[in-house]
């Protein structure tokens, strides 16, 4: 009985590593890198004046 176990788990054991080589997802690994900054917003003003608010103080 203890032979019949040890062949079994050992098994599972085995199917284990088995599924694990062979079911891993593999991602493609990109070759072309954009070295090229993208530019979200062009439009930058520094002229911009903020009132600040009456405290009260």
């Amino acid at each position: 009985m203890l032979v019949t176990i040890t062949l079994c788990v050992t098994f599972l054991v085995i199917v284990n590593f088995l599924l694990l080589k062979f079911s891993c997802n593999k991602t493609p690994k990109q070759t072309k890198v954009n070295k090229m900054p993208v530019i979200i917003r062009s439009e930058i003003s520094l002229d911009q004046e903020q009132a600040l608010a009456p405290t009260g103080s």
